[in-house]
């Protein structure tokens, strides 16, 4: 029996090495998309922003109404709330609107208003209602970090509204905030997953933050695996990166109004 030449039996006996990791646009693990913000694309909103994320894309509006909620009357204080919906055709395939109104559709309007009251001071523009509506034109991921990310711009141009009239008994914004999702795909930590990613993903993870660098919520689930301390730093590591990226461009856009805490 004729035997194969040593260097033949060599390679054989190797483990087929394990293909390499690429995202499927071919960014790296710690590039997040491009980002896009366009200010004042409704002027019949006191406050609007059109914010891009890769080919997520989500119009926020900020209206003003000029009563506060039932349980606030007579307190002098206002309030911060949002809704948030889906286009029928945001996605592959339609989605109902009467499916709008469902528990995840709920779920993200609560953490969109409770991460912009965390930033805002709720003492100084009177008894009203500040209400953000959030609407995905087209999703691709990330729809709900999208939101909040173009809601704090919109959002503060409803505040220069109220104070180009004088409306305002201070600096209403005490920061800004923004939001990045992260997670772990084919084990692998990676910043600002698009659909296919986060479809995929293992974990993900879900990180909104202050303009200083202070948490608000972190959203973070096994949806596939567990992840370890190690895992989790890493993630977190990418998201602050993300955030910090958001944030300066959020300033950039509003930096010059005077209702911004300076920078630190």
């Amino acid at each position: 029996m004729t035997r194969k030449p040593a260097a033949i039996r060599a390679h054989e006996a190797r483990a087929p090495e394990a293909a390499a990791f690429a995202r499927p646009d071919g960014r790296g693990t710690a590039d997040p998309r491009p980002l896009k913000i366009e200010r004042g694309v409704l002027p019949h909103a006191e406050g609007s922003a059109m914010v891009s994320m890769g080919r997520t894309r989500v119009l926020c509006t900020a209206s003003i109404d000029n009563r506060a909620p039932g349980w606030l009357r007579n307190t002098g204080r206002g309030w911060v709330t949002a809704e948030y919906g889906m286009l029928p055709r945001a996605t592959g395939e339609r989605t109902p609107r009467t499916s709008q109104t469902g528990g995840r559709a709920q779920e993200i309007q609560r953490l969109i208003g409770r991460s912009l009251r965390a930033v805002t001071d709720l003492t100084v523009f009177g008894e009203r209602t500040v209400i953000l509506d959030c609407d995905v034109i087209e999703a691709d991921g990330g729809t709900r970090t999208a939101a909040i990310n173009g809601a704090m711009v919109a959002l503060h141009d409803a505040f220069v509204f109220l104070s180009n009239r004088n409306e305002l008994k201070g600096p209403p914004l005490k920061d800004t905030v923004a939001a990045m999702s992260v997670g772990l795909v084919k084990g692998v930590a990676c910043l600002d997953l698009c659909y296919a990613e986060d479809a995929g993903a293992e974990v993900d993870m879900n990180v909104v933050m202050t303009g200083r660098g202070a948490f608000v919520e972190l959203q973070g689930t096994g949806e596939t695996g567990t992840f370890d301390d190690r895992q989790l730093k890493e993630l977190l590591r990418l998201a602050r990166r993300g955030v910090r990226r958001v944030a300066a461009y959020q300033r950039r856009l509003m930096g010059d109004s005077g209702l911004l805490p300076a920078a630190e």
